[in-house]
């Protein structure tokens, strides 16, 4: 899984172009065809996936997640930039690229809403490299834009049927929900009505400083209590001790007077370390700080998945223009499991400081975000009816 192509898209330093007919020429999302993952039906978010607990004393029993039957609420999911085809936007075969990233990072939603995600002309590896190199790729992220855009048209005129939903992204994929939300959805009072909430981490959403909204998202604030509904749940992970330096691609704002928003997943509205219910994926060949991972003494997991409560803790750090989530891992002398995790992104045997640990914001986190939209899904059962 090349889970260190996640983070291509994030090169853009300002939103996309506005564009009235983004999504002209968009495929045709009536046909279930264009998309990855539709409720009822086998694909990449049905998937059921065994997970052992870790904990200190080592290995636990192992869990099956399996999705709901007809829950009250929707997840509309876009996958982080996977795609290595060529040219700067992929096309629209979704391949074991797509599928796996939306099985480990949105198939066990399916516990608790009906999951809808779009195979789309993301923006490719390609494209970032070309921008690397002082491309112009503007036209590239309209062209993923219009996708997403149609696909939500489509999504709230024949499959939503009145139902409340939550957004769910990652890097490439926070990027277009950020742009879905400022252009169509804060618009639209009777959608945004039934937006119960938004989890789009691995992209800067920017407030200014001491507030919650305002900056990225005029109508729309960073959640600030647990239970909270109607906001946005964002941040962008660093390693204890490793602050986002001046610049940086994520936690750092380059807008006079703007910092990045910050929530913590596991507490909104918390600024003190909290312990984490984490999901992370054991098959992974990526370098890590410290060398690979052994994830406990008693030596390789019997599952591709292991969930891990309190092996990570975070706390939101917001000072200036930098806002991040930081990430400390709790490991005792004596204790089983694994003493750090992985998440930097590495070129060239070199980790990137500037992007933190990108690569875990999903997996640090996803017990928690499933419990959270969970309990919303628990409370929408009684207060809107699907097709009313």
């Amino acid at each position: 899984m090349r889970l260190v192509i996640f983070a291509a898209a994030l090169s853009l330093a300002a939103p996309l172009p506005a564009q009235p007919n983004a999504s002209s020429g968009a495929p045709d999302y009536s046909k279930d065809s264009s998309w990855l993952c539709l409720p009822g039906r086998s694909d990449a978010c049905s998937t059921a996936l065994p997970t052992t607990a870790l904990t200190p004393s080592g290995y636990g029993a192992v869990s099956t997640s399996s999705a709901a039957k007809d829950p009250p609420l929707d997840c509309f999911y876009v996958y982080p930039t996977v795609s290595s085809d060529p040219g700067m936007n992929s096309d629209m075969n979704a391949g074991r690229e797509e599928k796996l990233t939306a099985e480990t990072q949105f198939a066990r939603f399916a516990s608790v809403c009906r999951t809808f995600a779009p195979v789309y002309r993301q923006m490719t590896v390609a494209a970032i490299a070309a921008y690397s190199a002082g491309a112009d790729i503007a036209q590239p992220a309209e062209l993923a834009y219009g996708d997403v855009l149609a696909a939500w048209r489509n999504y709230v005129r024949t499959r939503n049927g009145g139902r409340p939903f939550v957004l769910i992204g990652h890097s490439q994929g926070s990027l277009m929900l950020q742009e879905l939300i400022a252009r169509e959805i804060e618009k639209d009072p009777a959608v945004a009505a039934r937006m119960k909430l938004a989890i789009i981490p691995g992209y800067n959403v920017l407030v200014p400083q001491g507030k919650l909204v305002g900056g990225t998202f005029k109508r729309t604030p960073l959640c600030s209590r647990p239970g909270e509904t109607a906001c946005v749940m964002a941040w962008s992970s660093f390693r204890e001790k490793n602050d986002p330096p001046e610049g940086a691609m994520f936690g750092y704002a380059d807008q006079p007077g703007m910092t990045v928003g910050c929530v913590n997943p596991a507490l909104p509205g918390s600024s003190d370390w909290v312990k984490l219910d984490s999901i992370w994926f054991t098959r992974s060949s990526l370098p890590v700080p410290g060398g690979p991972i052994q994830w406990s003494t008693e030596g390789q997991p019997a599952t591709s998945y292991v969930e891990t409560h309190g092996l990570v803790s975070a706390r939101c750090v917001n000072r200036g223009p930098r806002g991040y989530l930081s990430i400390r891992t709790n490991h005792a002398a004596g204790e089983k499991w694994t003493n750090h995790v992985g998440g930097e992104i590495a070129v060239l045997g070199m980790f990137l400081p500037g992007w933190g640990m990108h690569l875990a914001d999903m997996a640090e986190a996803e017990g928690d975000l499933v419990r959270e939209v969970g309990a919303i899904s628990a409370r929408s059962r009684t207060a809107v009816q699907p097709g009313r």
